[in-house]
């Protein structure tokens, strides 16, 4: 069956990076559109979006309060997806899960309902 596992979260200072990855199995992973999303503290359960990429790598989408920190990134022969995150600011604190979908596969979704797979999270938490 389908499974991603993120990785790489961590309690970070303002001002520092990360990189979270997201390894898949149970999929030909290069036929699935891949997303970063992020749950706040006290955000209920709404997910916002952070990053996607399409299958082939080519197209990506960043959120306009990531934008120029953070770099989504896949590597097929691995089967995993990365987010380069840089200087990191306390409200990116949040758990952060890697998503995946093979419907329009190309086009990288930027709406929690475009993807069908989540992995459990991981937490990343920025301190001032």
């Amino acid at each position: 069956q389908v499974q991603l596992v993120e990785s790489g979260g961590a309690l970070v200072q303002a001002g520092g990076s990360l990189t979270l990855s997201c390894a898949a199995s149970g999929v030909t992973f290069s036929s699935y559109a891949m997303g970063w999303f992020r749950r706040a503290p006290g955000k209920g359960s709404s997910r916002e979006f952070v990053a996607a990429v399409g299958r082939t790598g080519s197209v990506t989408h960043y959120a306009d309060s990531v934008k120029g920190r953070f770099t989504i990134s896949r590597d097929s022969a691995k089967n995993t997806m990365y987010l380069q995150m840089n200087s990191l600011k306390p409200e990116d604190t949040a758990v952060y899960y890697c998503a995946a979908d093979w419907r329009n596969s190309s086009y990288a979704g930027t709406r929690p309902d475009e993807y069908a797979y989540w992995g459990q999270g991981t937490q990343v938490t920025v301190s001032s």
